[in-house]
């Protein structure tokens, strides 16, 4: 299956790791333009300690690490992260300000490449973003988070050349981090091994990277376990062994499992077709703004 598909690809087939092919959802949330704003202490709020800010930026970057390890979704992430701040009383500006002014940490420079990555308080420019993971790095080199999207950029080729070069990074940079344990970057290399980026193509390694990613309860690692029974990647086809696993990553509220389980349902392939149960998962799908999901419901809700 190629990485992008038509919206027919889509309505016809399950889909894996849309980390790497979805990037239509969650647009503009809360965001202000300030490009070209200067560095300046002025712009802080007073009531606001440095000590507080310190400590919410760090509690950030842990959200981050934690969401990413439990396979949630960038855009889903990015919406965690508007809300922490919204609900300690802070206003976005200020911690983009207060890191604008305080680049000797290396969990601040992450964190103000990541407000360049997403358009957080700033337009998105993914070559600074690139420039501040690699600053954040070079400061702490078990920097995990800055080290995964650094990664990922590398993987889609975002504020970097779509190169062999690049591409042989984001294998190595993910196989680095698999070694070690890390969720997010596990399936990041199963990902590369399916695609071959960075590799050769190889679906047996692919399914089992998927699969330790799987068993360490990463989500997305779920729904690309599942993809890979119901599609035959590395394993035989076994379309019941899909459906498990794509139930139990919509139950985790990964939105492309509920998708794909929402197809399953819909299609009646390998279960009982399922009209009601579709619409309840393409309606939880699409409550994360997963556009293709609402354009299912609103395609079976006029039948």
């Amino acid at each position: 299956m190629s990485e992008k598909q038509t919206q027919d690809d889509i309505s016809s087939s399950n889909i894996n790791d849309s980390l790497y092919e979805i990037s239509q959802i969650i647009q503009n949330f809360n965001k202000i333009n300030i490009k070209g704003i200067e560095p300046t202490t002025t712009n802080i709020n007073k009531n606001i300690f440095d000590q507080d800010l310190s400590i919410v930026i760090e509690e950030l970057v842990g959200l981050i690490l934690k969401e990413l390890n439990e396979g949630v979704y960038n855009e889903v992430i990015k919406k965690h992260v508007i809300n922490f701040i919204i609900d300690h009383g802070i206003i976005s500006q200020e911690i983009y300000n207060y890191l604008l002014n305080n680049q000797n940490n290396s969990n601040f420079i992450y964190l103000l490449g990541y407000f360049y990555y997403h358009g957080i308080e700033t337009n998105i420019d993914m070559q600074k973003a690139y420039e501040l993971y690699q600053k954040a790095i070079k400061l702490n080199n078990n920097n995990v988070v800055a080290r995964l999207d650094l990664a990922e950029m590398y993987i889609l080729g975002k504020g970097v050349e779509s190169n062999q070069i690049n591409r042989n990074k984001a294998f190595e940079l993910s196989k680095k981090l698999a070694e070690e344990g890390i969720p997010n970057a596990i399936n990041k290399l199963g990902y590369c091994y399916e695609k071959g980026i960075g590799t050769y193509a190889d679906w047996q390694k692919a399914f089992e990277f998927y699969q330790k990613a799987a068993e360490l309860g990463n989500s997305t690692g779920i729904n690309n376990y599942g993809y890979c029974y119901y599609n035959g990647i590395g394993i035989d086809v076994n379309k019941q062994k899909g459906f498990e696993l794509y139930q139990k990553g919509a139950k985790l509220n990964n939105y492309i499992a509920q998708y794909n389980l929402a197809s399953m349902y819909e299609n009646g392939n390998g279960i009982i077709k399922d009209i009601d149960q579709a619409i309840y998962w393409y309606k939880k799908s699409a409550e994360q703004g997963y556009n293709y999901a609402q354009d299912k419901v609103e395609m079976l809700s006029e039948k």
